[in-house]
């Protein structure tokens, strides 16, 4: 175990943009799971006596229109982004392995009309194509969740079936047909473990897109809905009150570009070790 704890160290040293990276990732998550568990005030809970208080040792981050603490409902609408981005991530992500896995390995017909679809969908903003689904599904985390999830897949498919494409005919995968493996095994034993570098760098860029299409649906309302706290809905609340009460926006807004900021340096920083 020390060894491979060393070992780990060592592949890292140095590599400012995965450490920073990290802290960051790590904060965030830390906040959203004490939000989980524990607010310093309720976050839904209205107050008109409290309305648009400044920052201070009492709140933190202010107060909102309604009177509601801001920190509260930023450490709230963190973990809510978070869980959010993280199911979309992970039901895309499975989707575009096992698509992209059995089109790039087995290839024909199928995989030509597999890619003329991800080419159709490709072809719309992914923002705008989520627009259009969640409006047909109707508003809510789980609609948002599956209309994002759809908008994300044909991203890892390609990753996905273009390293399948490159390892199908290499010579351990040759040796291992000729031994009577089973194309299951072959796919998600022999192959699939080798790809992972790659994917793991594309899914930190997969969780930023999939954190700011959540944000943005849920600003445009369409997302996250009330009383329920999201960062995208604070912010779109807060856009009246921008010259009166600017730390409305400030709070919700930072907290989405340092999550941003946090996974796209240890992307950056997974990237830099693959070179």
């Amino acid at each position: 175990m020390k060894a491979l704890i060393k070992d780990f160290l060592k592949n890292f040293k140095g590599n400012r943009y995965f450490w920073a990276g990290l802290v960051m990732t790590l904060m965030i998550l830390l906040l959203a799971l004490v939000g989980y568990f524990w607010t310093p005030y309720s976050t839904t809970e209205m107050s008109a006596a409290e309305r648009f208080q400044a920052p201070s040792f009492r709140h933190l981050f202010g107060t909102d229109n309604f009177g509601r603490d801001i920190f509260s409902r930023v450490m709230k609408g963190v973990g809510t982004t978070v869980f959010i981005s993280t199911l979309v991530v992970i039901c895309s992500g499975a989707a575009g392995i096992v698509i992209g896995a059995l089109t790039g390995y087995f290839g024909g017909i199928v995989d030509e009309v597999v890619m003329r679809l991800t080419d159709a969908i490709n072809g719309f903003p992914s923002i705008l194509l989520g627009l259009v689904m969640i409006t047909l599904m109707g508003s809510g985390n789980h609609n948002l969740i599956i209309s994002l999830a759809i908008v994300f897949t044909p991203s890892y498919v390609r990753i996905v079936r273009s390293e399948f494409i490159k390892l199908r005919d290499a010579d351990y995968i040759k040796r291992a047909r000729l031994m009577g493996v089973g194309h299951i095994r072959i796919l998600f034993i022999h192959i699939l473990p080798n790809i992972f570098s790659v994917f793991w760098a594309s899914v930190m860029i997969g969780f930023n897109n999939a954190i700011l299409a959540e944000s943005g649906m849920s600003y445009l309302g369409i997302g996250v809905q009330p009383p329920e706290a999201s960062l995208g809905k604070m912010l779109s609340d807060a856009q009246g009150y921008l010259m009166t009460a600017p730390w409305y926006a400030l709070s919700p807004g930072l907290a989405i570009v340092w999550i941003v900021l946090g996974f796209s340096l240890l992307s950056e920083g997974i990237r830099r070790l693959q070179e």
